[in-house]
């Protein structure tokens, strides 16, 4: 029988570059591999909560009003003003806050939601790192069912920041889903 003779590695032995360049690279692909992952799982949960919300309002059911029968010209007025009232507690407030925290970009702040009872319009005040943070968001606003018409109405450059942040208005008109 022949021996077999097996070279293991020493100390006083020289790794080759070849060596360090193919663990290098295994490396860096199992850190892309991993990033991968982590990003796709975060989609999936996303769209994952995104469509039991819409099952969840597609779900809710509203009950019918009943109409009143018999107005007279004195309360006539009161009842116009009640109305109005009703319509404005009546908006769709939470899918209004579902889409604008779906179309949620870590780059914008937004400071104020003004909304158009009569219009059935929303106007969105915020800051954006920069211009391009503003238009995805625009975009992400446009994509929402709840959300029709978004546009960028106005933007201006911050120079008494130090990050010269852009400070935005956006119009959108909504409409209610059953």
């Amino acid at each position: 029988m022949r021996s077999l003779k097996l070279y293991f590695p020493y100390r006083n032995q020289h790794i080759s570059l070849v060596d360090y360049t193919l663990l290098l690279i295994g490396v860096a692909l199992l850190l892309f591999v991993a990033y991968q992952f982590k990003q796709i799982t975060t989609d999936i949960h996303t769209w994952e909560v995104r469509e039991a919300r819409f099952l969840q309002q597609q779900k809710a059911k509203r009950q019918p009003r009943t109409p009143v029968t018999h107005v007279d010209k004195v309360t006539q007025p009161e009842v116009k003003q009640v109305n109005a009232v009703l319509r404005q507690l009546d908006l769709p407030w939470e899918q209004l806050f579902d889409a604008l925290e779906a179309a949620d970009n870590p780059d914008i702040a937004l400071l104020s939601l003004q909304p158009n009872v009569s219009g059935k319009t929303v106007r969105l005040t915020g800051e954006a790192r920069d211009l391009v943070a503003v238009v995805e968001y625009v975009q992400a606003l446009e994509l929402e069912l709840v959300l029709k018409h978004a546009h960028l109405v106005s933007y201006k450059t911050r120079q008494d920041h130090p990050y010269h942040p852009i400070v935005f208005s956006v119009s959108a008109t909504w409409q209610e889903l059953r």
